[in-house]
């Protein structure tokens, strides 16, 4: 990880802190037992673009301001945001586009999600159902929101200093 990738990865930490802490409120959706907080996967998955380690980083920095604003249950299926961001970065890094990368791991955000909360108490059909479907959902808008933040401030890997 160079210093570029760290620098972009500690201000992509600083917003996945900041989306729950400062607006959860605002951007909370709530629909019981699931909860989701819009915008709060953008930060991750634009990491995505920066490498695995640095995906796996604002991953774990986005669980711990849930962990802070909402809880333990929370911020357990926000640490799974390390596991999609980090295969997704796999991915592009091996050369898929960003937005074949983000539809990729969509199964894997809502199946890991879904899992995460079964020891908390949740059935298999509130973890399957709810919390599965709902984090689908919410990853469909939320990458919708990245790839146009990416387009919109031209980030491209040339931008980020990768040659290849």
């Amino acid at each position: 990880m160079g210093t570029r990738e760290l620098v972009f990865g500690a201000l992509l930490v600083a917003l996945a802190l900041v989306i729950p802490l400062a607006f959860g409120g605002f951007l909370g959706v709530v629909v019981p037992p699931f909860s989701a907080t819009l915008a709060s996967h953008v930060p991750v998955m634009i990491s995505m673009l920066l490498g695995p380690w640095t995906a796996v980083l604002v991953g774990l920095g986005s669980a711990l301001g849930f962990l802070v604003k909402l809880g333990p249950v929370i911020a357990a299926r926000a640490a799974m945001h390390a596991v999609f961001a980090g295969a997704g970065a796999v991915l592009v890094k091996r050369g898929l586009p960003f937005w074949k990368a983000l539809a990729w791991t969509l199964p894997v955000h809502a199946f890991t999600e879904a899992l995460i909360v079964l020891p908390f108490g949740f059935t298999l059909e509130r973890a399957g159902i709810v919390v599965g479907l709902g984090t689908a959902l919410h990853h469909l808008v939320d990458a919708a929101i990245a790839l146009a933040v990416v387009r919109a401030v031209g980030l491209a890997q040339r931008s980020l200093g990768k040659t290849s």
